[in-house]
């Protein structure tokens, strides 16, 4: 596995140590489709304050374990819990969100003719019950006017506040993404391919705006990148066939013959 950008394999470790106990922890997950098992048995322990990848080829059952984690789908077995306590398993989306897990989606789902700044608004509003009410008064968001203006600072559209969607890029449309899981104040944030699609300048950006929002919070993420992982995962699980295969910080693991044949193939690991 390539090294990453100089100076990303000691980014991580230049953090501040996360403290020891997982914020989240599964134990026994199994997900079965039809009888085929695509996350078979699966246990996570999530460190608070730290970032966390989670890696391995195509149908590895990354997508269906992050899923699992968020309520999208319910394990055949196994639990999922938060805090030492909450169990999440059999909560919907909506009630593990305001647990404190939110996620973003591999795939952009935005509404084109709104702004950003709109956007965030409706995501701040959300959880006081306005957002199913805001056509009612334009003056019914204005109290969301001003964090949801920092937030877009903090992902780097304060220039793009007031542009409708549809005409952002790729990039800035996934740092909007960011921004509405930031407005519900996640204590752990799960990034679905948070660099997926994105040109060398994107990924980079991503890079330091998951450097940003880590402060203060957990970060799960999927991602097939592995100079991102290298940037800023401060462990990392590899799945295959739906089940670990190893797990470590990105230093150890990248040399693990298992984890180079698994994740680049047999050319690699001849290397």
């Amino acid at each position: 596995m390539g090294a990453g950008p100089t100076g990303s394999a000691g980014s991580a470790a230049q953090a501040a140590s996360p403290p020891a106990g997982p914020v989240l922890r599964a134990r026994g997950l199994v997900r079965e489709f039809r009888g085929f098992r695509a996350v078979d048995g699966v246990d996570l322990d999530v460190a608070e304050g730290s970032v966390h990848a989670l890696v391995g080829p195509n149908g590895a059952g990354k997508t269906t374990l992050f899923n699992l984690l968020t309520g999208f789908l319910k394990p055949t077995a196994g639990s999922v819990v938060i805090d030492g306590h909450r169990e999440l398993v059999g909560r919907s989306p909506e009630a593990i969100s305001r647990l404190g897990v939110a996620r973003s989606f591999q795939i952009t789902s935005l509404f084109t003719d709104l702004t950003p700044q709109q956007h965030v608004e409706l995501a701040l509003a959300g959880p006081t019950g306005l957002g199913w009410r805001f056509w009612r008064s334009d003056r019914a968001l204005e109290r969301f006017a001003a964090p949801a203006a920092e937030l877009l600072d903090r992902v780097g559209l304060a220039g793009h506040a007031g542009v409708p969607a549809g005409s952002l890029s790729y990039g800035r449309k996934r740092a909007l993404e960011l921004a509405l899981a930031l407005a519900m104040d996640p204590k752990v944030l799960l990034l679905d391919e948070p660099t997926a699609g994105m040109g060398v300048e994107d990924v980079d950006r991503t890079i330091e705006l998951v450097r940003t929002i880590r402060a203060g919070r957990t970060v799960v993420m999927v991602e097939h990148n592995m100079n991102v992982v290298a940037s800023l995962a401060d462990q990392v699980t590899v799945l295959q066939h739906g089940k670990v295969l190893v797990e470590g910080a990105y230093a150890e693991i990248r040399h693990d013959p298992r984890v180079i044949t698994a994740y680049l193939g047999d050319a690699d690991a001849a290397r």
